[in-house]
């Protein structure tokens, strides 16, 4: 098939491009504007397959979704491509707007016109699969789960924008018959992970002799879903799922924020030990609570695994201890991005 990825030089949508051109025999085309948090060294090791392409497309400008769309042809359009950060919505939930909703209609409105002027039989087997978030579900309590029948309740701008595109896609859906699909998944981690988000900002910090700036009392739970977990689930949606559905996709993983952190220390502590023998855990710092931090997110991912057969593989543990090996061994990957950037600032403190 004819994949149409857009965001695949950001971090899951790489990741998606990397799965599909080494464990498929699909071709790609790789949509992505290379705003700050995508980058092209994401798909270097798979960019010279004769299977892959690269457009350089921003997905609100129209004549250029459609160029693209009508010389790629595709068979399947994931659409990936979205502003994620949820400090940075915070301190500019405008952007977010235009690339999360704006974006994601102008994705609609052009795969709809070229849909509608395909044959009966490619018709039918189209689909528009669009990746969410768990956020726009909005906060849990203790206990209980996020399934797909969750009534929306975002409190982010991040969300709310996340909220509105998946509104957009199902309406598509519903009143012009386009086979749309959504996922909503849990927080990712893994390789190429953009340095400002939780994981790999630790890492950075830790490694610079920075404090480990721990939101609150850091007792925030996130379930934690493996990036190589996460596309093998986008890749069996997009193949065998079925038009109109939603799929929760989670790690069956919760954890604290702090926990987290502290195993990252741990495994630092094991793999590149700080010159004075201290843990690098000294090195936490509590800080000022985002604003209308959400307490708890938990996925019941139980309609992929019986509909689809999808589970993830990777134990926190496991994914965790890949995912810092895999920072140790590539600093001449996010050293120059940290620096350009300045991916390690504090945002979104709404001040």
């Amino acid at each position: 098939m004819r994949i149409f990825v857009t965001g695949g030089a950001g971090f899951i949508g790489s990741a998606l491009i990397r799965h599909l051109i080494r464990n498929t025999t699909h071709e790609v085309l790789n949509f992505d504007k290379l705003t700050y948090a995508g980058t092209p060294t994401t798909v270097e090791c798979v960019a010279q397959s004769n299977r892959y392409r690269f457009v350089r497309g921003d997905i609100c400008d129209a004549y250029a979704v459609r160029a693209a769309i009508a010389e790629f042809k595709p068979d399947i359009v994931t659409h990936l491509a979205a502003e994620s950060h949820v400090d940075r919505s915070i301190d500019g939930p405008g952007a977010f707007v235009q690339t999360n909703v704006v974006g994601t209609y102008t994705m609609l409105a052009e795969t709809r016109a070229y849909w509608l002027k395909l044959s009966n039989v490619a018709k039918a087997a189209f689909r528009f699969h669009h990746i969410s978030t768990d956020e726009v579900y909005g906060s849990l309590g203790d206990t209980g789960l996020f399934t797909e029948d969750t009534s929306y309740d975002p409190r982010s701008p991040y969300s709310a924008s996340k909220a509105g595109s998946d509104h957009l896609v199902s309406a598509w859906g519903h009143t012009f018959g386009l086979p749309v699909m959504i996922t909503n998944c849990s927080n990712n981690y893994g390789p190429y992970h953009f340095p400002e988000k939780l994981i790999p900002l630790m890492i950075v910090k830790a490694l610079a002799g920075d404090g480990l700036p721990v939101y609150g009392k850091g007792n925030q739970i996130r379930d934690w879903l493996y990036v190589e977990d996460h596309v093998r689930a986008l890749h069996a949606v997009f193949e065998r799922g079925k038009p109109g559905r939603t799929y929760n996709v989670g790690g069956h993983n919760e954890k604290q924020n702090l926990e987290v952190v502290k195993a990252v220390c741990a495994i630092l502590d094991q793999r590149r030990p700080r010159v004075d023998g201290q843990s690098y855990a000294t090195q936490i710092a509590y800080v000022a609570d985002r604003p209308g931090h959400d307490k708890r997110y938990a996925i019941d991912a139980s309609r992929i695994r019986d509909e689809l057969g999808w589970e993830p593989t990777e134990t926190f543990e496991s994914g965790i201890e890949k995912t810092v090996a895999w920072y140790l061994d590539n600093q001449d990957w996010w050293e120059p991005i940290v620096a350009e950037h300045k991916a390690d600032q504090r945002r979104g403190l709404a001040v």
